[in-house]
């Protein structure tokens, strides 16, 4: 498989580059989530980096290579598009009208 040498910015790991594995369309992958493990022994931190464009071509506007950027809320692809035709998204929010005495 290929990889690539990413940088990152923001965040734990601000100013490092790790090679990345490419998928088969030759791009890294949207999110990059690393794992943290806690020094007290609990759950494992986990640091997610979205991918942004790290430059454009003048002419055509093609992207020159990828960067991934510290998302410090973590929500990772739950601002993703999301299609018509797609599943609806899953909410705890009671359904109906909210004056509503039948629900």
């Amino acid at each position: 498989m290929k990889s690539q040498d990413t940088p990152f910015e923001g965040g734990p790991m601000d100013g490092r580059v790790l090679q990345v594995l490419l998928g088969p369309t030759g791009h890294p992958p949207k999110t990059y989530r690393i794992p943290v493990p806690d020094a007290a022994g609990g759950p494992p931190t986990v640091l997610v980096y979205r991918r942004t464009p790290r430059g454009h071509t003048r002419r055509l506007g093609l992207v020159r290579g990828w960067k991934y950027v510290h998302d410090p809320e973590g929500l990772g692809d739950a601002d993703r598009l999301r299609w018509p035709w797609s599943r609806p998204r899953r909410d705890n929010t009671p359904h109906g009208k909210p004056d509503d005495p039948t629900g």
